[in-house]
C-alpha cells in the first residue's frame, strides 16, 4: 500500500469542512444548503420512526430491561428464573442466562452481552419497570441512526442524490429495518452499535476531508511529503506527535469504543481510525482514537472482571454449550472453539449464498419442520400466505447480497483501494469484522437476512456511497435506483414474514 495512503495530507489553510459561511464579523452562519440538509435529515428520521414503530410486533425477549433492573438494585446479575405473571412474561424461558450465586437471597443469573443497551434503558426501567417498551425505545434509536447516517455521509465528497440514496438504503434496504422494528435483546445491541459507529465514522470523515480523495489527485504538499521521509530527529518528532492529541479523533475513538460496548465485534474496525480522521499522520490518528476508545472498552473489561472474575465474560461459553445441545440441526461442534476458523465455510454459505425456501411443501426443519403446506388443492400460493407461500425466508439467515443487493456498489469503490484512505480503511474494517464473525459459532439465528452485517455496515456504507458516486450516466442512476428499490422490497418482505412466523 502506498505510504501516502497511510499518512494522509492535511487540508489546505482556510478550508471549511463544516459547510458554513463566514460572515463579515468572522462568525459562521448556516447556509441555505445546510438548512436544507438538516430538513432532509429530520424528514428521514421521522419517516424511519413511523415505519419502524408501525411494523413492530410484540415480543418479550427483553434481557436488557432485566439487566437495567439489576443495575438499579445494585446488582450485575438479573433476577432469574422469574415465572410469568399476568403483568409480565417473566424470564424463566431465557436459554442464555447462567445462574450464579446470589448475595441478596434472590435467585440470580448473568447474561454475557455487553451492557450499554441496559444502561440506555435505565431511566425508562426506573420509571416504568417491566412496562417500559424497549422495542419502541430502540425503534426510536434506529430512526436516529438514519439521521446520523445522513449527517455522516455529508463528510464524503458525494452528490446529494447519492447521499440520500445511500441513507435510504441503510434505513429500509438493509436489516437495520428488521432490527429496529423487532427491537429484542440481540437487535437492541445492533441498533445502538450502528448509531455510535456511524457517528464515529462521521466525526473522523469530517475531521479529514481529504480521506476520500485519491492521494494522487491532491495538490502537492511539501510538509506532507516531508513526513514520508522524516529527518534524523524522527524519534523526537514521533514523541511530539504522541503528546499532541487530536480532539476530534479522540471523540471519534470514544464513540467507536462505546459502540464496542454494545457489540464487541465492532472493535475489529479499529484500523479505519489509523487511516481516517484528524491528526494528519497515522500515528497521531491512531494514538488519539486509541485513547478515546480505551475508556469505554477498558470500562467494559473492568465490568466483566468485577461481575464475573474474568476479563472476557464466561457466559459466552455457557451459551455456546446450551445452543449446541438444544439445536443440533445448526451444525455447531462444541469441541471447537467459540471462535474457530472451521466454522467459516458453513457460515460463509449463510452470509453469501443462503436463499429462501421456494414453493415449499413443508416448512424447513429450522422453522419447526413437518407442517404440510398447500394441503388444499384449491389453494393458490401467495407472497404473504403462511399456509401456502410462494417463498419463505430461512431463519438461519439469508445472503446479504440477496437481501440488500445495493451492497454491490462496494465493488466499484474497491477500485480505489490503496489510493484513497477512506476506501482502504473502510474495506479493511468490513473484511476484518466479517472474518471474525464468520469464525463465530452462531450467525445470528433466529433472524431475517444476515444481522451480523450490521457490525460492518457503518463502513460498508462509506464504500456504497463512494461506489455510487462513480455513476455518471443516466443508465447508472437507473441501476442504482433499481438496486436500492429491490433492497427495500426484499426487506419489506422479510419484515412481514418475520412477523407472520413469530420470530
Amino acid at each position: 500500500m502506498d505510504r501516502r495512503v497511510a499518512q494522509g495530507r492535511s487540508q489546505g489553510p482556510g478550508s471549511d469542512p463544516s459547510g458554513g459561511v463566514t460572515t463579515v464579523a468572522g462568525r459562521r452562519g448556516p447556509t441555505r444548503d445546510t438548512l436544507t440538509s438538516v430538513a432532509i435529515g429530520l424528514v428521514l428520521v421521522a419517516i424511519a420512526l413511523v415505519v419502524y414503530s408501525h411494523t413492530k410486533p410484540y415480543r418479550f425477549y427483553d434481557h436488557f430491561e432485566w439487566q437495567a433492573e439489576a443495575f438499579l438494585e445494585g446488582q450485575t446479575a438479573i433476577r432469574y428464573p422469574v415465572e410469568a405473571t399476568d403483568d409480565s412474561p417473566g424470564n424463566a424461558f431465557f436459554n442464555d442466562v447462567r445462574q450464579v450465586p446470589s448475595n441478596d437471597g434472590v435467585p440470580r443469573g448473568d447474561i454475557p452481552f455487553p451492557p450499554l443497551p441496559a444502561i440506555l434503558l435505565l431511566p425508562f426501567v426506573a420509571t416504568w419497570g417491566h412496562h417500559a417498551d424497549g422495542q419502541f425505545i430502540f425503534a426510536v434509536v434506529g430512526a436516529v441512526d438514519v439521521g446520523i447516517a445522513w449527517w455522516a455521509l455529508g463528510g464524503l465528497p458525494i452528490r446529494r442524490w447519492v447521499r440520500l440514496a445511500t441513507t435510504v438504503f441503510l434505513a429500509f434496504g438493509t436489516v437495520l429495518w428488521y432490527a429496529s422494528e423487532l427491537g429484542t435483546t440481540w437487535y437492541q445491541a445492533h441498533v445502538l452499535a450502528v448509531g455510535l459507529a456511524v457517528l464515529a465514522v462521521g466525526v473522523a470523515l469530517r475531521a479529514d476531508p481529504n480521506a476520500a480523495i485519491d492521494e494522487d489527485d491532491l495538490p502537492s504538499d511539501d510538509a506532507a511529503e516531508a513526513e514520508l521521509d522524516p529527518p534524523p530527529g524522527a524519534l523526537a518528532s514521533m514523541i511530539s506527535q504522541l503528546q499532541a492529541i487530536d480532539g476530534r479523533q479522540f471523540l471519534a475513538g470514544l464513540l467507536f469504543g462505546l459502540a464496542c460496548t454494545s457489540r464487541l465485534s465492532v472493535l475489529f474496525a479499529a484500523p479505519f481510525f489509523l487511516l481516517v480522521g484528524g491528526g494528519g499522520t497515522w500515528l497521531r490518528r491512531g494514538y488519539s482514537a486509541g485513547l478515546g476508545a480505551a475508556i469505554p472498552v477498558g470500562a467494559l473489561l473492568l465490568y466483566n472482571l468485577v461481575s464475573t472474575g474474568h476479563i472476557l465474560h464466561p457466559g459466552y461459553q455457557f451459551l455456546y454449550e446450551q445452543e449446541a445441545g438444544f439445536y443440533t440441526t445448526l451444525g455447531y461442534n462444541v469441541s471447537w472453539g467459540i471462535e474457530d476458523p472451521r466454522y467459516i465455510p458453513q457460515n460463509l454459505g449463510i452470509m453469501l449464498f443462503s436463499t429462501p425456501a421456494i414453493e415449499p411443501n413443508v416448512y424447513p426443519a429450522s422453522l419447526g419442520g413437518g407442517r404440510e403446506l398447500c394441503v388444499d388443492p384449491a389453494m393458490i400460493r401467495g407472497l404473504f400466505e403462511p399456509d401456502c407461500p410462494m417463498a419463505v425466508p430461512l431463519d438461519i439467515g439469508m445472503s446479504v447480497i440477496l437481501t440488500s443487493p445495493a451492497f454491490l456498489f462496494v465493488l466499484p469503490a474497491l477500485r480505489r483501494y490503496g489510493r484513497s484512505r477512506a476506501v482502504t480503511g473502510a474495506a479493511l474494517a468490513v473484511v476484518i469484522i466479517a472474518v471474525v464473525n464468520l469464525m463465530h459459532f452462531s450467525q445470528g439465528w433466529v433472524q431475517f437476512g444476515y444481522r451480523f452485517s450490521l457490525d460492518f455496515v457503518p463502513w460498508a456504507l462509506v464504500l456504497v456511497a463512494l461506489g455510487m458516486e462513480r455513476i455518471r450516466s443516466g443508465m447508472g442512476v437507473a441501476v442504482a435506483t433499481a438496486l436500492v428499490g429491490i433492497s427495500i422490497a426484499v426487506n419489506f418482505w422479510g419484515v412481514v414474514w418475520g412477523n407472520l412466523l413469530g420470530w
